[in-house]
């Protein structure tokens, strides 16, 4: 197995702070997130202002860029972590020409968020997933003619929260361009499923592995009926609800040797301690040999 790190999680270190410090403590490669997400205060966030986040609105000119500050630092790529929805067909094209420029193999194409379009469009899930379908396979068809794989992720809320929804999704498309990203701290949250058991179940589709950890916390609060209201909140690696130990160990033993792509959301300590440690704790429970 080889790690990264998403810059999704880096909010406060530049491209080029972000690539130099995470090689210089080791780690074997990065994610690059790709999307618009500039404040207009220069704020810093996860989400919003994150600066170590490369600006969607003219990426195709920066490709260059992206890959001397990736080469500078030693550093491969995980893959790309694009935010353009699959329905937006210019935007997926423009991130799979890109990632194919970079040499970077693999791009995240987003997924409809259930609830969001359900309300917007008044679609059932059932004429959203065959619209979604539709694109995909689109993006299939792009995706080989530039070499290159569009990636599917586990994600709570969206039309494909689980193994079982997204091999329903991606089934009969080439796995060699059209993959599924493993996410074990959104399956907290939904779409939970035995790690092997969907693994086996991926197969060929099982193409990148996304770690970070959650739990869910009592808020004190209950609804009119007297129920208890709980809600979600990410975690460090060591102390969410899901067995980092348990969930490496079931990929080791699904014969899965690729990326493990870290994204940890917590802010119990400061980044770059942040990042130091999580590496250390990924190596202790990896052995060299694997």
């Amino acid at each position: 197995m080889k790690f990264s790190v998403f810059t999704a999680s880096t909010p406060d270190w530049t491209p080029s702070e972000a690539a130099t410090t995470l090689a210089a403590q080791g780690w074997d490669g990065i994610e690059w997130r790709v999307v618009d997400d500039r404040t207009e205060d220069g704020s810093s966030g996860f989400w919003a202002g994150n600066r170590s986040t490369w600006q969607y609105t003219g990426i195709e000119d920066r490709v260059g860029e992206i890959a001397r500050t990736t080469d500078a630092a030693g550093l491969e790529y995980s893959g790309i972590g694009g935010y353009q929805p699959v329905s937006d067909h210019e935007g997926v094209e423009t991130m799979l020409r890109v990632t194919s420029e970079l040499g970077a193999r693999q791009v995240r194409v987003t997924m409809p968020w259930y609830q969001r379009e359900r309300e917007r469009t008044r679609a059932t899930y059932g004429e959203l997933f065959d619209r979604t379908r539709a694109d995909l396979e689109w993006a299939a068809a792009r995706a080989a003619d530039l070499g290159v794989k569009a990636l599917v992720e586990l994600h709570h809320m969206t039309i494909t929260p689980s193994a079982s929804a997204a091999l329903r999704l991606v089934d009969g498309l080439d796995p060699e361009h059209v993959g599924v990203i493993h996410d074990l701290g959104n399956l907290v949250i939904e779409g939970q499923e035995d790690h092997l058991a969907a693994f086996e179940l991926l197969g060929p589709y099982l193409a990148h592995a996304h770690v970070k950890n959650a739990r869910w916390v009592d808020t004190g609060e209950t609804r009119a009926d007297g129920s208890r209201i709980w809600r979600n909140e990410w975690a460090p690696l060591r102390d969410g609800q899901a067995s980092v130990s348990e969930y490496l160990d079931a990929l080791r033993q699904h014969g899965y040797d690729g990326w493990v792509t870290i994204e940890d959301f917590s802010t119990d300590l400061p980044l770059a301690e942040r990042t130091a440690d999580n590496l250390a704790y990924l190596r202790s429970l990896v052995p060299v040999a694997a």
